[in-house]
């Protein structure tokens, strides 16, 4: 299976810095510019099934995508983001005031024993992500498989395929808009593209 792991595109809580977890914000302009510039990326690709969040940021970039390809969005709710509980919405700042013992832990070196004040961890989020990538590689053995989804599924997925330590997340980075390629191959991962962020930088219909 060919997977393609895209982040969904912009929204105002990326724009201004906020946390942002399971909140159903959607788009803003420059992130509805950013679907579409996805869509016409992966437009020549031989796409079989596109997958989603349900979180509607990512059900209406995955829309634009397979749109192209005449395929409908089918919503995987393992993908949604990690569940970041009372965090939502707050700032940097707010969130070092209100829970300063959640932040040492988040930055130190093992962010793995951190759960968000009535929300999940990262080990909650590897583990439901990485079952639900295993469940699409028995069902899409030989397909083109894109799944939209957010920036800490992705790096869990990610960190797992690659063996590496969950707590090193850090050493990946997924903006929005962009895309990484797994080919998964039985037990074999082979990670072809990280974090690919060239169709956001042209112009639409100039690729």
């Amino acid at each position: 299976m060919r997977l393609f792991l895209v982040r969904h595109g912009e929204t105002d809580y990326n724009r201004q810095g906020l946390a942002l977890g399971r909140a159903d914000v959607p788009l803003n302009e420059q992130g509805r510019r950013q679907a579409s510039l996805l869509a016409q990326a992966l437009a020549g690709e031989p796409v079989r099934a596109v997958y989603s969040s349900p979180l509607r940021r990512c059900l209406d970039t995955a829309q634009e995508i397979a749109r192209r390809h005449g395929l409908p969005v089918e919503p995987l709710p393992a993908v949604i983001e990690m569940d970041i509980g009372e965090a939502e919405g707050l700032t940097y700042a707010q969130v070092r005031e209100r829970f300063p013992d959640l932040l040492q832990r988040w930055l130190g070196p093992d962010p793995t024993a951190a759960t968000m004040p009535g929300g999940e961890g990262l080990v909650a989020v590897q583990e439901r992500a990485w079952q639900a990538i295993l469940a699409l590689a028995e069902r899409h053995l030989q397909d083109t498989v894109v799944v939209v989804t957010h920036n800490f599924v992705i790096l869990s997925i990610l960190t797992r395929a690659l063996g590496m330590p969950l707590s090193s997340f850090r050493r990946l980075r997924h903006e929005v808009g962009a895309i990484s390629l797994l080919e998964i191959d039985g037990e074999t991962m082979t990670l072809v593209r990280l974090n690919d962020t060239c169709h956001l930088h042209l112009r639409e219909g100039n690729l």
